[in-house]
């Protein structure tokens, strides 16, 4: 456990950390950062140490849902304080303290793991419960710890320290959610790979099983970034209409700054969001290219045995008469019938061969859409009294016609 006091400068009148007490400057908040691994094992001990530290008593219902390692998302809110649960994805950057009972519960089949943070928010006070390892909250710790390095009147110079618990925690926030949005090149490299393993064509697609995995994990992502979206709503629909009570006496500071940080927050979820579903989207078109291609080699192959067919079914014929034992078949005793039935095949091929050409079935492109469907329609549109549309026909209906109304 760490704390940080956030000192008012009393002649400056800025904002400056110290890890150690100060009478002589106001207290304008405290963070108590502790670790998981401290807590889980000395639960009576850590609250003791908070009640000594912040005078405030946590509820029992909220000691579990910090120490359970798979809580989701949530906010939620009593008389003395406000607890906001925030699960972060873990990246390859982070080293997360992996102990027997966190190990357990963070294993997934599907390559993507998460852990909680939690916060306990009041005016004067923030608490923060986390794994080791976080590295977006270490990095924004070991910030603090350079700006600690500096005189206290010039810490406040180079970048504007938070000035209340909720400032600080939406910044811890922000830095865990800025690194969803380096999620977008590897995930696009991934449907990148999907895309091409499906769509090379040169050997049959095996992968079936991983790809299930790998949509899977897309759509835990999108699970996580709409549990995430609606706990940050509601924790922006609290700062709107509690402001009083999450900022306490500082209320009388500008409230629009903390919803702006709020608003940025959810629009970086969101578009990670938006990424993730265009991915699985793109990984669908994948699928069903696949399948469309598979289907044209289908009937592309079935084109082929059918001409193949239509091509040997007269000469089969023409075989099949002339191979019956019969005694007498025209041309069977001549010495050049041989000959005259060869051309006669040869000629029915050509001539079907010529017949498959002038119908774009063979030897040249396929015709274009619009004229195949034409083609359609005229064949569906054949005019069965085709004989009526002779001119002396048409005239004798006509006047048959005018004899009729006459009458």
């Amino acid at each position: 456990m760490q704390l940080y006091y956030f000192y008012r400068h009393s002649s400056e009148n800025t904002i400056f950390i110290s890890t150690q007490q100060q009478s002589e400057h106001t207290l304008e908040f405290l963070w108590v950062d502790s670790l998981r691994q401290d807590v889980v094992n000395h639960v009576e001990a850590w609250q003791q140490t908070i009640y000594d530290c912040t005078q405030l008593v946590l509820n029992e219902f909220h000691i579990r849902d910090i120490l359970n390692i798979e809580h989701p998302c949530t906010f939620d809110t009593v008389k003395d304080y406000d607890l906001l649960v925030f699960r972060k994805l873990i990246s390859p950057d982070d080293k997360i303290y992996e102990g027997e009972q966190t190990l357990a519960s963070q294993e997934s089949i599907f390559g993507l793991v998460t852990t909680p943070m939690s916060f306990i928010i009041t005016p004067k006070i923030l608490m923060s419960v986390r794994e080791q390892g976080n590295k977006a909250v270490e990095n924004y710790v070991q910030r603090l710890q350079m700006v600690m390095e500096r005189p206290a009147a010039e810490q406040n110079t180079p970048r504007k320290l938070p000035a209340s618990p909720t400032d600080l925690c939406l910044r811890l926030l922000n830095s865990m959610i800025d690194g969803y949005l380096n999620l977008r090149t590897p995930l696009t490299r991934r449907v990148e790979y999907w895309q091409q393993q499906l769509l090379q064509g040169n050997r049959r697609f095996k992968q079936w099983h991983q790809l299930f995995h790998e949509d899977m994990a897309f759509q835990q992502i999108e699970n996580l970034c709409e549990e995430q979206i609606e706990t940050l709503q509601e924790f922006r629909d609290e700062l709107v209409d509690n402001y009083h009570h999450v900022m306490g006496e500082n209320r009388h500071k500008a409230q629009d700054i903390l919803q702006v940080r709020l608003n940025d927050l959810i629009s970086h979820v969101e578009r990670v969001q938006k990424h993730t579903l265009r991915l699985r989207a793109a990984i669908q078109s994948a699928i069903d290219l696949h399948f469309s291609a598979i289907s044209n080699q289908t009937n592309e192959n079935m084109r082929i045995l059918a001409i193949i067919t239509a091509i040997f079914a007269p000469l089969t014929l023409l075989t099949g008469i002339y191979g019956m034992n019969f005694e007498f078949i025209p041309g069977l005793k001549s010495p050049v019938g041989f000959w005259i039935m060869l051309a006669v095949m040869l000629l029915s091929t050509a001539v079907l061969l010529y017949y498959f050409y002038r119908q774009h079935l063979v030897g040249r492109g396929e015709r274009s859409v619009i004229d195949l469907l034409a083609q359609q329609h005229k064949q569906r549109n054949l005019n069965l009294l085709w004989f009526l549309d002779y001119e002396p026909i048409k005239q004798t209906l006509k006047e048959v016609e005018k004899i009729t109304k006459i009458k």
